[in-house]
């Protein structure tokens, strides 16, 4: 019986497999290293590219013509200032009004607007690449709650985020910049400048501001708070939200997302309002001094500031303990996915209190406007809640053992840097250099961390292609 003899081709073959790619030859298409694919992944890249522009402003602000007495030591005051102003948060552990030089206030409005504007348009853009990565049904679904974004064009978007983001800021500061030259007497140039810096703030969501009481001095003022308010509204409700109320789109149209994000928003103004009122309206500490247009004006900011925006027009430092508490939930939940707020975000609050609702009510799905809500959606949720809760209290057990400060200060400290709020009790500016990293750190997970968290975790859901058996535990 004759063997038939292996061809050619296939012994050279062998012979590679065997021994390997001869001297001279090409190896074939190289393999990425486990750190490249880290580096490129659009979800992985997000903090490292943040951490670049805050090394550059820390870097910026280091330089002696940025600061007023460029012979001390600033310690971390560059790199605090940087971060904060990077992640839009406004903590502060100088007197940014005195501290830093004009060149020192362009560059950190710089870092305001670098890190608003790529907070936007990433987070928009790691959705639409979310949507791109579902299959052809979860696109129908997802092209139906944001059929006004296509990732077809990039620049687009990103332009378009642009225009909207400008022209907030410029009506802003118009408004702010002719009160300021009206009827605070500065000059047209000490004006605008105070206006841009202002409005850039404002709906960036930053607090930062060139007084060293920051808006206390303007609490009677409603030229200066409303478009203030506005603005942080306007940038608290996400690039989503804005281009469809832009729109026109009918109420009966309107998205889940769109539902959830425009009228939590307003209820969660509404409490605010009236719980800052009833807590601090006769204390002569806050509001009791003011007339009743300045008391009810204090309440708006009251709960318009803590939306993860930084400003404040009473000194928190001796509000009542009832009103840190409000606050805190506040600042907590935050603002609108997608925009310049932060926090776990309005539709991450009311999903997960959505579907308590409907756990008590024995409901097996969880409906929104006639609209079910997948269990993947509501795991995301609970994650980057929970997550969140582990960050505030992580970064609490930190600060109480590092400083002498009461729980109910430091709580609130540890949640205004976790939410990127900046509104602070005064503690800050006192901090030594360990709680300090740690505000750091909470301001960087804070801002970063829930947008990367969510997009990786809509990214790898893939679905199993079998169940195994179900087994009960007790619960509660």
């Amino acid at each position: 019986m004759s063997t038939a003899r292996k061809p050619a081709s296939g012994r050279l073959r062998d012979e590679r497999l065997r021994d390997g790619p001869r001297p001279g030859e090409p190896r074939g298409p190289k393999k990425e290293s486990a750190i490249a694919r880290a580096l490129l992944h659009p979800v992985r890249s997000l903090p490292l590219a943040f951490l670049l522009v805050i090394l550059i402003g820390a870097g910026l602000l280091m330089l002696p013509f940025s600061r007023v007495d460029p012979g001390a030591d600033p310690g971390l005051a560059p790199l605090f200032t940087a971060v904060s102003a990077v992640c839009v948060t406004g903590l502060v552990t100088v007197d940014t009004a005195t501290f830093w030089t004009p060149f020192g206030h362009v560059v950190i409005l710089g870092l305001i607007q670098v890190g608003g504007f790529g907070i936007m348009t990433l987070a928009t853009l790691l959705a639409l690449l979310v949507r791109k990565s579902l299959g052809l049904r979860g696109q129908l679904v997802a092209q139906s709650e944001t059929h006004t974004l296509n990732f077809g064009d990039v620049r687009a978007v990103l332009f378009r985020v642009a225009r909207i983001m400008l022209s907030i800021e410029a009506a802003t500061a118009v408004a702010l910049s002719v009160r300021f030259w009206l009827a605070y007497q500065q000059n047209p140039g000490v004006a605008l400048w105070h206006g841009v810096f202002h409005a850039v703030s404002a709906f960036n969501n930053a607090g930062f501001a060139l007084y060293s009481d920051n808006l206390i001095g303007f609490a009677e003022d409603p030229w200066i708070l409303v478009p203030i308010c506005l603005a942080i509204i306007a940038g608290g409700l996400g690039f989503p939200v804005i281009i469809q109320l832009l729109s026109g789109t009918r109420l009966k149209d309107w998205t889940v997302h769109l539902r959830l994000t425009v009228f939590g928003t307003l209820l969660l103004l509404v409490i605010g309002f009236v719980a800052f009122a009833a807590f601090e309206w006769n204390r002569p500490e806050t509001l009791g001094p003011l007339s009743t247009g300045g008391k009810v004006l204090g309440a708006l900011a009251g709960t318009v500031f803590p939306r993860t925006a930084g400003f404040n027009s009473i000194d928190y430092g001796v509000a009542s303990s009832d009103t840190l508490m409000v606050t805190d939930i506040l600042m907590f939940i935050g603002g609108g996915s997608a925009g310049t707020a932060g926090g776990i975000k309005v539709t991450t609050f009311l999903v997960l209190g959505f579907a308590i609702w409907n756990e008590v009510r024995g409901r097996e799905q969880v409906t929104i406007a006639h609209r079910s809500i997948s269990t993947s959606v509501q795991r995301q949720a609970l994650t980057v809640a929970l997550l969140g809760v582990a960050a505030v209290i992580s970064g609490t057990l930190l600060l109480l053992m590092f400083t002498d400060h009461s729980l109910e200060k430091v709580l609130f400290e540890s949640i205004s840097a976790f939410a990127t709020v900046g509104v602070s009790t005064g503690i800050t500016y006192h901090l030594p250099e360990s709680a300090q990293w740690v505000l750091m750190a909470l301001m960087f997970t804070g801002r970063i961390g829930t947008i990367t968290v969510a997009s990786s975790l809509a990214l790898s859901s893939r679905p199993r292609l079998f169940r195994l058996p179900e087994e009960r535990p007790i619960i509660g």
